[in-house]
């Protein structure tokens, strides 16, 4: 686990150094770059090639694996950052072709090494979570690659004849030619989502390399951006006797793989399914006891201490617990905003960073349980998919009244309480069927998007919902791909892939922290899209099939209790602990410096959160985070 940055045209060594510079927390052991002339070969090509890595030494500890790592002929060059997991394998079939001296025990070596051998054909190969960049002195080609499920962040810009790319944004600003300027669509879906969904980035200059694909760019121009693999739903036909012990196998086979380090290993352990079963998978796998990490709340509706440490002690692992607190966050948010170069409004960075810094303090690499929701539809919101049947065949009238009933719930700061699940469910019926579920999880609605935004911002908006992106993936999907199906794809390509790995990879590259989740190996996602409906969700239980396995080898109330997000009391902290930097970030003052938001819409939402009329929790956070990133950044 590494950063990685660079350019193919103009640019200096010393603006290389300053993006790497950027990136040194992902990469503490090492940090170094080169600059090169462009190929001799490629006569139209101006400027040079700048390669620049940063290194978290996980595999191969010695300063032979440094990166930029170069073939002996010095004809090809790359950096990279990930883990190739099947690298030893690979490693033996180049070496059985007696063509390849490796220098290293290093997985880069592996992999620069099959580019050599197989060029784009490599991707058939690997298994692993990475991204890479590689220069090709013979052909004075550069490619760009990204996992399959997105794990490992790469962003990019093409200005004039130069592309700029790298880990993380603030690494591409370094660059003179890169701009801060923001994208008004970036910012609308933004305000929906909660996140900056691929491939936009909240930069108008900038962009992210989709999951699954790779970019060539030659004779200062993109070539080609295409996948090397895609989601695909196949289903088979199988029993689920004949289901379960190929997941048992795949999940077994997919943790222990993951335990290949060269430093000390651990496990985030929250207490729930999810983690318990990477937990399990991962004690099985180990000679020795597995240490694991929780992180507790003050408060009971969100704490999950007890459960984790039922876990550990049933599992037998070394296990550490932290409680988080309201004073916690106050002092941890002015450096987690600091640090993320676009806004990110899922306040569960929070405990999800402190959990990665307490857990850095004695390992360097930790297995995580993501994935699993989205692949085995465990999230609350499959369920409430009957429920929307039901709902939405029912005369306005009657719909109406339920949103007016809504209106009297009482106001309550526990976590997913019964007033806020019952007001984010009628949110998703504001728009047609297919946002439904991104309704549900996010913030701003285009209705209250169209209060809150400036009219200079709705005048240059290409897609006035914020939403155009969900249309764009559905229409990837074959022609007659299920309901059901379309549902998890979206979560795929939008909540996992610019939610959950973009927190889980923030927070822990903060800190210098690797994290691996199994559930997201290639063949388990294959596998679980193949499977039907009926394996996942059983009447109201969702990740059926997860459950059913683990059922005696976790303790049965962590399997059959409900779902709880790993979430902070936002609520009541805004009226509270936190309203002090509420007002302060939502001011007149400071909202004035961009004009984006009308300010009365903006005062409204204060008033109704702090009179305690409405939760507006994921409103004003959404509004904060993004005043905070604009204080830093501009």
């Amino acid at each position: 686990m590494c950063g990685l940055a660079g350019f193919t045209g103009r640019g200096s060594e010393d603006d290389l150094l300053r993006m790497i510079r950027q990136l040194k927390h992902r990469g503490p052991d090492f940090q170094g770059g080169d600059l090169k002339p462009s190929s001799s070969f490629n006569t139209q090509a101006i400027g040079g090639v700048g390669l620049g890595h940063a290194r978290l030494s996980i595999i191969d500890l010695s300063s032979g694996a440094n990166q930029p790592f170069y073939t002996e002929d010095q004809q090809i060059g790359m950096v990279f950052n990930g883990e190739i997991y099947n690298y030893l394998e690979l490693k033996a079939e180049l070496q059985a072709l007696n063509k390849y001296y490796f220098r290293t025990t290093s997985d880069t070596e592996v992999l620069l090494y099959l580019y050599q051998e197989y060029g784009e054909k490599l991707f058939e190969k690997i298994n692993g979570m990475f991204a890479f960049a590689i220069y090709d002195f013979r052909t004075g080609k550069t490619m760009l690659a990204r996992d399959r499920m997105g794990k490992k962040p790469l962003h990019y810009s093409v200005i004039g004849d130069t592309l700029i790319y790298g880990s993380e944004p603030k690494a591409l600003l370094q660059h003179p030619l890169v701009s801060k300027t923001i994208s008004p669509d970036a910012l609308n879906a933004y305000l929906t989502f909660e996140y900056v969904p691929t491939p936009y980035s909240i930069y108008r200059d900038i962009q992210k390399l989709e999951p699954g694909h790779y970019l060539l760019f030659e004779n200062g121009r993109i070539t080609a951006n295409k996948p090397f693999w895609t989601v695909q739903f196949k289903h088979q036909t199988i029993s689920f006797d004949e289901a379960l012990s190929q997941f048992d196998e795949l999940l077994n086979d997919a943790t222990a793989s993951r335990l290949v380090a060269d430093v000390p290993l651990g496990v985030f352990l929250s207490g729930g399914l999810d983690s318990s079963a990477v937990a399990y998978y991962a004690q099985k796998n180990s000679t020795s006891r597995i240490k694991t990490f929780s992180i507790g709340f003050q408060e009971k509706s969100y704490d999950e201490t007890d459960y984790a440490r039922s876990v550990a002690k049933h599992l037998g692992t070394d296990h550490y617990e932290k409680v988080l607190t309201a004073q916690d966050s106050l002092d941890l948010l002015p450096g987690i905003t600091a640090q993320l170069d676009e806004p990110f409004a899922d306040a569960s960075i929070i405990p999800t960073y402190l959990l990665s810094q307490f857990t850095r303090e004695r390992v360097t690499v930790a297995l995580g349980g993501d994935g699993s929701d989205e692949l085995l539809a465990g999230y609350p919101t499959f369920t409430s998919d009957y429920v929307r049947g039901v709902f939405g065949a029912m005369p306005r009238p009657i719909k109406a009244l339920a949103n007016q009933v809504a209106d009297l719930l009482p106001v309550s700061d526990a976590n997913i309480s019964l007033d806020f699940k019952v007001k984010q469910f009628l949110k998703g019926f504001q728009e047609k069927p297919a946002y439904t579920h991104t309704l549900w999880l996010g913030s701003f609605s285009p209705a209250q998007k169209r209060q809150l935004l400036s009219a200079d911002v709705q005048a240059q908006l290409t897609d006035k919902t914020g939403l155009g992106l969900i249309d764009k993936h559905l229409a990837d999907l074959p022609a007659g791909t299920n309901a059901f199906d379309q549902t998890s794809y979206i979560y795929y390509m939008t909540y996992l892939l610019d939610d959950i790995l973009v927190k889980v990879d923030r927070a822990s590259m903060y800190n210098s922290l690797e994290v691996r989740a199994p559930f997201l190996d290639y063949r388990i996602v294959d596998f679980a899209n193949s499977l039907p409906e009926s394996f996942k969700r059983k009447g109201l239980t969702g990740k059926y099939i997860l459950k059913t396995l683990m059922r005696n080898k976790i303790p049965d109330d962590i399997i059959d209790r409900p779902k709880k997000g790993f979430g902070i009391p936002l609520s009541q902290w805004l009226r509270n602990e936190l309203k002090p930097l509420c007002n302060d970030l939502l001011s007149d003052e400071s909202l004035s410096q961009h004009g984006l938001f009308n300010t009365a819409y903006v005062r409204q939402l204060q008033r109704e959160h702090y009179s305690g009329k409405q939760n507006h929790r994921k409103l004003l956070w959404t509004l904060m985070v993004f005043q905070q990133w604009y204080r830093h950044y501009h």
